[in-house]
């Protein structure tokens, strides 16, 4: 039998110990590499090429929203598994936007998170009892479960200046991070602000902290 190999993302140590203990018990099952933040899930998903890559949402430099989109585009038979404490029906969405097909709140991780594994293995879709049941009301509500939000509406690139900028990264290493000109960031900073309509650098945090683009 093919081996499955998982990458998993979380910026505590201690989860990612916790979770590779937990799937590494899983004849056949190897936790092929493990990432600190989202960014270094991307490159670590491209090197690696896992067939299910777990993610938390609330990591630094790049959150795991902003990560599965770009893993689900550059790999798109990689499966993705949101791993959080977050839960909320625009949390929610902004997953099912993002490309995932697997949400499993920490509390429930020790009896959900084999099988939501196991699921997406097999490209089928799993979500913890309470998440399930949100996707449901809004289904029944007439709503469309992962629709297009306000922020899945900006730019790849915008949503990654967004959150180095809450984190209080300055353009110079905004640039830095993102391998582009000073005058590129500060460029991309005043899109950012006049599209979301934010006047100032606390707008613009209070924006990433209430749309988990990055944590307080």
């Amino acid at each position: 039998m093919t081996a499955v190999r998982i990458l998993v993302a979380d910026d505590h140590e201690v989860v990612r110990r916790g979770v590779r203990a937990l799937l590494e018990a899983r004849p056949g099952w190897e936790v092929c590499d493990e990432a600190a933040d989202g960014r270094e899930a991307v490159e670590k998903a491209i090197q690696s090429g896992p067939d299910v890559v777990i993610l938390d949402i609330g990591m630094p430099v790049l959150n795991g929203l902003e990560a599965a989109r770009q893993i689900r585009k550059v790999s798109p038979r990689c499966e993705v598994l949101i791993l959080t404490m977050h839960e909320s029906e625009q949390v929610v969405q902004e997953v099912l936007a993002a490309g995932a097909r697997g949400y499993v709140l920490k509390s429930d991780a020790g009896r959900d998170l084999v099988t939501a594994v196991d699921a997406l293995c097999r490209h089928r879709t799993f979500f913890t009892s309470s998440v399930a049941e949100m996707v449901l009301r809004t289904y029944l509500a007439g709503g469309t479960p992962g629709e297009q939000t306000e922020t899945s509406l900006l730019t790849q690139r915008e949503r990654e200046v967004i959150q180095l900028l809450a984190e209080g990264r300055g353009n110079k290493e905004v640039a830095d991070v993102l391998a582009i000109s000073i005058r590129t960031a500060e460029t991309h900073r005043t899109n950012v602000m006049r599209k979301l309509d934010c006047h100032s650098l606390s707008d613009l945090v209070r924006y990433a902290i209430r749309n988990k683009i990055t944590t307080a």
